[in-house]
């Protein structure tokens, strides 16, 4: 009889983990599609029976896993955010063990910039750039209030660290430094073929090493050298009276 109850206990627990599994699976699915709907045609084009339709499964099943359309585009956020956070805070730890300045502006370079050159590389896919790039660009009060709750809390944290990593610039160019690294970073990622169209195919942003190497060295110096010169007063402007 006990050989029985646990038999059954054990098909139970067996039939609960393969529905664990398919509703992870169901989920995934759902978020893929959702991901590349709204990297094509923006937030507003995209209905959620449209995502439904792309995943193969019902509007119901849809908002049964994220409430909403604007539950699922959050969601789109929160895991592939996370991830990169993780990977840039990483990243910093290297920053703060590293002395020599050069190879400390380098990592820091690196940190910002590597995660999501690796993630476009492993997803072979600029859906999720494409998302970034449109919502940059064009914000919306939603995707204003994603980027704030997801993105600026790292981004203060890397901005203090590319200021100390960079002591003797201005505030100015810290700022100004950091959002010319995330805007080269964001176009990058988005690219659908044009620096491959334009370089007959001799460039791509789909070889990951040659990529970060050449957008890890072109701002790495644009940070290091690219300063603002002191403007002149309005008494250094002046001529001197003539004789």
């Amino acid at each position: 009889m006990a050989s029985r109850n646990t038999a059954r206990a054990n098909d139970t627990d067996g039939g609960n983990d393969a529905e664990l599994r398919g509703a992870a699976a169901t989920r995934a699915r759902i978020l893929h599609h959702a991901e590349r709907l709204f990297g094509e045609q923006g937030y507003e084009g995209v209905s959620v029976r449209q995502i439904g339709i792309g995943a193969g499964v019902p509007v119901a099943l849809v908002n049964y896993h994220f409430g909403s359309k604007e539950g699922l585009f959050r969601a789109i956020f929160t895991s592939r955010a996370s991830h990169t956070h993780d990977e840039r805070l990483i990243g910093l730890k290297l920053v703060e063990m590293e002395t020599d300045p050069d190879r400390k502006l380098e990592l820091m370079v690196k940190a910002i910039l590597l995660p999501m050159i690796h993630l476009r590389h492993t997803e072979k896919s600029s859906s999720y750039a494409q998302i970034m790039a449109r919502e940059v660009s064009s914000p919306s009060p939603l995707s204003q209030q994603i980027i704030q709750d997801y993105f600026d809390p790292v981004a203060s944290i890397l901005i203090d660290a590319l200021a100390k990593a960079l002591p003797d610039h201005s505030i100015d160019e810290v700022h100004w430094g950091y959002h010319t690294m995330i805007g080269a970073m964001v176009f990058i990622m988005a690219d659908t073929g044009r620096i491959e169209r334009l370089s007959n195919g001799l460039v791509s942003p789909d070889d990951e090493d040659k990529t970060a190497a050449h957008l890890v060295a072109l701002l790495t110096a644009a940070l290091k050298h690219g300063r603002v010169p002191p403007r002149k007063s309005p008494s250094q402007n002046s001529k001197p009276d003539a004789k």
